[in-house]
């Protein structure tokens, strides 16, 4: 049971994770996005989590560069999702509402969703491999605390 329970830590923290740096990435301050920026960004949030754990440099660079490279591949994702958000919206403000129109919207958003979410836990496994159950457990620990203490605690 502890192995499903920490799973869904896993995913429920892969899952902010992909919020944050989904937010992150799409935060610019009205200026050109700065990849190199972004990946300083999150190295130090990677370095934050890992915090207090015996984890190397170099595991912890792996890490950045996990996240780092789901966070490009997840970027053309999040652009279909804000394109067919447009749509949406458009589709239910027509003159005429178009059914089948909205339910292929809706089944397109919900592709979306699956590739993300595919993503997403390859890139946690992936950073799974390169950090102890222990290390592990602390990163989602000090993620879900920070994201707590920005958002609030849910549930």
């Amino acid at each position: 049971m502890a192995t499903l329970k920490t799973m869904m830590m896993a995913l429920v923290a892969g899952s902010l994770a992909a919020t944050a740096g989904g937010m992150a990435y799409a935060k610019t301050d009205g200026k050109a996005f700065d990849p190199a920026q972004f990946q300083q960004r999150l190295e130090k949030r990677v370095d934050k989590a890992l915090s207090g754990t015996d984890a190397t440099a170099d595991q912890k660079k792996q890490v950045a560069d996990i996240l780092g490279q789901t966070f490009k591949d997840m970027k053309p994702l999040h652009d279909q999702r804000v394109q067919n958000r447009k749509a949406m919206e458009e589709a239910l403000q027509a003159p005429t509402i178009d059914p089948a129109k909205i339910e292929g919207i809706r089944a397109e958003q919900m592709k979306i969703a699956d590739a993300s979410s595919q993503r997403f836990t390859k890139a946690l496994t992936d950073a799974g491999k390169v950090l102890s159950q222990s290390q592990r457990q602390a990163f989602f620990k000090n993620w879900n605390q920070r994201h707590e203490h920005h958002h609030g605690k849910r549930g």
